[in-house]
């Protein structure tokens, strides 16, 4: 979420005019304008997100439909004046419009307009809520985000490792679903291989739908090996974030200490001017 600081700084306007008196009010959270503009915005979205959902209960729409489909106007207008005006008052228009923010504040807006020839869009207004994000600048709690980058250092630094357990995952159901298909046959509902291989993913994965169960001595004793398997399964890639991040937090704190780390044996307690491990002598 740095970046997020980051989509803005160097975007004010040159001169100190009206425009500049609007960037301070939508993109200065430090300002009490900013503030209660922010607190405003995120009360709207919510407004307008919830309005959104109560459109979509049958027997409230019939009852309450004018009302909110007016509604509905109402905050589209008022979001979209809202990203008029970021687009006036930013210095580089491009770079807000192609931003993270920008984009969504765009995605806001276009489903109600999209509903006038596509019926039923609007319901993708719901997006407005990750708009709510801007919730960070408010409390300032731009500084916790730091811990966020470490999930998604541990995530990129996992990334091979839950490949190979996801493609062992996947040779695992389909060998299952086809034993599960030979055992029980069409006859008990496991009607193709296809079929067979949902029913050992629903299983192994603790879902347990039900709409597929088996009925054989065989295909019971089966199944139960499916079930507990599952519990270990589940625990595997939690266990290899886990330790990810375990890395990726003491990598960040030995950064902070100016100390190098080996990337032979994971040595965290070299100077910051070695050359060499203390522990395994491998080049820094």
């Amino acid at each position: 979420m740095a970046a997020y600081e980051n989509i803005y700084s160097g975007n004010r306007p040159d001169s100190n005019n009206w425009r500049s008196r609007i960037y301070d009010i939508i993109f200065e959270a430090d300002t009490p304008a900013g503030k209660y503009f922010d607190i405003l915005l995120i009360i709207s979205i919510l407004l307008s997100v919830l309005a959104v959902m109560l459109d979509s209960v049958k027997s409230f729409r019939i009852e309450h439909g004018e009302l909110l489909y007016n509604i509905e106007w109402f905050f589209t207008i008022l979001f979209t004046i809202e990203y008029s005006l970021r687009l006036i008052c930013v210095k580089s228009k491009l770079r807000y419009s192609t931003s993270l923010f920008g984009i969504v504040d765009l995605l806001a807006i276009v489903p109600t307009y999209l509903s006038l020839f596509l019926p039923g869009s609007q319901f993708l207004l719901v997006i407005r809520i990750l708009r709510v994000l801007r919730i960070f600048r408010i409390l300032k709690l731009v500084k916790y985000l730091n811990e966020a980058e470490l999930l998604i250092d541990a995530l990129k630094a996992s990334s091979r490792k839950i490949t190979v357990f996801l493609f062992t995952v996947l040779t695992l159901v389909v060998i299952l679903g086809s034993l599960m298909y030979l055992i029980e046959g069409e006859e008990n509902g496991f009607t193709s291989i296809p079929i067979s291989i949902h029913w050992a993913i629903v299983t192994l994965t603790t879902v347990g739908y039900g709409d597929i169960v088996p009925k054989t001595p065989l295909g019971i004793g089966l199944a139960s090996v499916v079930m507990i398997m599952g519990y270990s399964i589940i625990a595997v890639p939690t266990g290899i974030v886990t330790a990810e991040m375990s890395l990726a937090s003491l990598d960040a704190r030995d950064k902070e200490r100016n100390r190098i780390i080996c990337d032979n044996c994971r040595n965290n307690n070299n100077d910051a001017d070695a050359l060499f491990c203390k522990h395994c002598g491998t080049k820094l």
